[in-house]
């Protein structure tokens, strides 16, 4: 398969890299980047020679979260138009949530918004000392929604709050402390730091070869099962309220504020 805002490789050991591929754009993801990776999600589920997962991304930035001209174009769409493109975004986390292997997060430098959710819906995140991580959506009128389902589950609502409500940053040590991030590796932005983060995945990825694939699986899904992985029912209502949200004229004016490089009328 071919894609242009991700690459997938594979090695023969079955460790399979999916690597965000928009630098430009802070690898911030749009439709086509969604659906991309929805794609090479289903297809890592079926392929049988894949045993280990490493989602990753080139650069300063894991992922920025949304991208711009694709924020601007849910603006312009109506409701069906807008609820069409969050559920796409909620049908792929839903994939990567329940793919029946191993998933880890190689996270570096700053992630924000929708890349809270697709770390949220891996299995182990493993992340340098400089990464920043934010739902920042509120400081524009927007409300962390469709990935909050994935965001809940990971954290539950009491450690979920002071991201979703105020929009905070938290550094590598508190998103560690809250179980965002699984291990912290390395304490600068030097290439050796990122060399002990390429090892502290690789090390990771050792471990899981060690264990039955079939085994796996099955124990990935009894840990959804007893947990609190999203419902259907959750993923829809918060389709719903985000397309609510857009709706509202105080949203409309904190994009609009946001676009303009002004300051949002309530602050």
């Amino acid at each position: 398969m071919t894609y242009q805002t991700i690459s997938l490789t594979q090695d023969e050991r079955g460790i399979a890299t999916i690597l965000l591929n928009r630098p430009d754009k802070h690898h911030a993801m749009n439709r086509q980047m969604i659906d991309e990776m929805t794609q090479a999600f289903r297809h890592l589920a079926d392929d049988k020679a894949a045993r280990v997962i490493v989602l990753a991304s080139t650069g300063p930035t894991f992922c920025a979260g949304g991208d711009l001209g694709w924020m601007q174009e849910q603006m312009a769409a109506d409701r069906a138009g807008k609820m069409a493109e969050a559920r796409a975004l909620s049908d792929m986390l839903t994939i990567l949530n329940t793919l029946p292997k191993p998933v880890i997060a190689r996270v570096q430098g700053p992630v924000y918004g929708g890349g809270i959710g697709l770390i949220c819906a891996c299995d182990i995140i493993i992340a340098s000392n400089n990464s920043l991580f934010a739902l920042t959506e509120t400081r524009l009128g927007l409300i962390p929604a469709t990935i909050g389902p994935f965001v809940i589950s990971r954290l539950g609502d009491g450690a979920a709050r002071r991201m979703f409500i105020t929009g905070t940053r938290l550094d590598a040590a508190a998103a560690h402390h809250i179980g965002l991030v699984s291990q912290l590796v390395g304490d600068t932005e030097d290439s050796d730091s990122m060399a002990a983060l390429d090892n502290a995945v690789t090390a990771e990825c050792d471990i899981a070869l060690r264990a039955a694939p079939g085994a796996m699986a099955r124990a990935k899904e009894l840990a959804l099962s007893l947990g609190t992985s999203p419902t259907d029912e959750m993923r829809e209502a918060s389709i719903i309220a985000l397309a609510e949200c857009w709706e509202s004229t105080e949203t409309q004016a904190g994009i609009a504020a946001f676009f303009a490089k002004t300051k949002a009328p309530w602050i």
